[in-house]
Parts: structure tokens; C-alpha cells; sequence
């Protein structure tokens, strides 16, 4: 069998098994209702979500839509800042004595801490929720910048200036396609990163948005709508990295063609 289609088909059918098992316990009445919902039940809960809302009458293409609005402006502003710092600091290595402490202290800082000061600096509103998201997934992207620019070889480097390549030349053709690799897995795990934030995020003041309607259906024990907001948050997530990892192979082909000689 292709190794292609043996990968997507064992993962199905692993899935298929689970789903399968976790209905018939429902139906035995080895999980309680309250507690696990059957599959078929969150099918229900997830069609109700579609046609009637939860809460007031917002639909799940309300909350997908501004959950992802919510998520990639501020993935995209921790890119934007972090990439740009992350190879300034890696280049010169005073800098990056001067910044490390600095940044291992604030990455160490967990993002939903700073939720009552995001309220009193930026209010209950939009900026709040992208500033929580952004801070999150900074930290991440500029440590994995930093630590890329670190590792490029310097071998490379001084081969590159024996054949008198150097300047904005030496960045295109030697660094930046040593650091690109490390660059998508930075944003990898940042995007993680913001899909951890978002729930908290989402508690202020509003009803819009995944993260409010995992909170709201919390509230009132509504544990299935619970699970089916989690089960598209993580879907979102896992489609969103998917289309990352094929900008990755599009932007860096050799990295793919280095793994297909590898791979069984």
C-alpha cells in the first residue's frame, strides 16, 4: 500500500474505532450523558449551534468567524514584530546578552495573568483580546527567531564572504534559508500558542467568538455545546497548521524533498 494512503487511512480508521466505541458506552450507559455526550448528541448540539444559536441567537459561524478574525491579527502581529527583532538581536550578540533576560522573564509570564491589565489598559473591547493573543504568541516567534539566527553556520557564513557575497546578499542567499525552518516552527507553535489564549481571552465582554461560547455553555452545565466548541477550536487549529506546513514546503522545497529521501 502507497505510504501516503496508509498514513491518512490508519488515523481514520483509529478515529472511526473511537467514535464508534464512544457511542456504543454512551448507549450502554458506561458514561453518563451529563458528563460525556454521546457523539450523536454533539452532532445534534452542533446542528442546533448552526440553525438556532447559542447563546442569544449567535450562530457557530458567528463565533468561528470572529474567533479566527480575533486569532489572526494577533498571530500575524507576533510575526510581524517578532521576526524583525528576532534577526536583529540573534545578528549581534551583545544585543542578544543584553536582551536574553529580558525576554526569558517575559516569556515566563503566563498570558492570561495580565488579563485584568489588558482590561485597564486597553478596555473590554477588541484591543484587549488581539493585545493578550499577540503577547502570547510574541514571545514564542522572537525565542525561536533568535535562537535560528544563533545556529546559522558559520562556516557558511565565511564561504559565502570568500566568494564576495555580503550585505542584503549574504542575508537572502545564506541566512535567511538557514533560519526559515526554525522561523515556520516558531509560528507553528505561536499559533498554538493563540489558540490557548483565545478561550480567556474571549471572557471579555462579549458573546462572540468560541472561546465566549465554551465559557457561556460552562456556565449553564451545557456540556455538549462545551465539546463541540472545543472539538472546532482544535479542528481550526489543526487546519490552520496544515495550511502553515504547506506554505513551509511551497517557500523551502528542498526541506521536502530532503524528507521523502528519508522517509519508508
Amino acid at each position: 500500500m502507497n505510504y501516503k494512503i496508509k498514513s491518512l487511512l490508519i488515523p481514520l480508521i483509529v478515529l472511526t474505532v473511537f467514535v464508534l466505541s464512544w457511542e456504543l458506552a454512551s448507549f450502554w450507559g458506561y458514561l453518563k450523558p451529563t458528563r460525556f455526550p454521546a457523539p450523536s448528541k454533539l452532532l445534534m448540539s452542533f446542528l442546533d449551534l448552526i440553525f438556532s444559536g447559542y447563546p442569544a441567537d449567535v450562530t457557530i459561524d458567528q463565533h468561528l468567524l470572529k474567533t479566527i478574525e480575533r486569532i489572526i491579527i494577533g498571530f500575524l502581529l507576533s510575526v510581524c514584530l517578532g521576526v524583525p527583532f528576532g534577526l536583529l538581536i540573534g545578528g549581534f550578540h551583545a544585543l542578544d546578552r543584553l536582551t536574553s533576560t529580558i525576554i526569558a522573564f517575559c516569556r515566563s509570564i503566563a498570558t492570561l495573568s495580565l488579563l485584568p491589565l489588558a482590561i485597564v489598559w486597553f478596555g473590554t473591547g477588541e484591543q484587549s483580546k488581539i493585545f493578550l493573543i499577540a503577547y502570547g504568541c510574541f514571545w514564542v516567534m522572537l525565542s525561536n527567531v533568535i535562537e535560528a539566527v544563533k545556529q546559522v553556520d558559520p562556516l557558511m557564513m565565511k564561504a559565502a564572504k570568500t566568494m564576495d557575497i555580503d550585505g542584503i546578499e549574504l542575508f537572502l542567499k545564506v541566512i535567511l534559508p538557514s533560519v526559515l525552518p526554525r522561523i515556520f516552527a516558531g509560528m507553528r507553535i505561536s499559533l498554538g500558542v493563540g489558540f490557548m489564549v483565545i478561550v480567556g481571552a474571549e471572557m471579555i465582554g462579549t458573546v462572540i467568538g468560541l472561546g465566549s461560547l465554551i465559557m457561556e455553555a460552562r456556565t449553564f452545565y451545557r456540556t455538549d455545546i462545551t465539546m463541540v466548541g472545543m472539538m472546532i477550536l482544535g479542528l481550526m487549529g489543526f487546519l490552520m497548521t496544515t495550511g502553515l506546513a504547506w506554505l513551509e514546503k511551497k517557500l523551502m522545497p528542498w526541506q521536502q524533498q530532503e524528507h521523502d529521501r528519508t522517509s519508508p
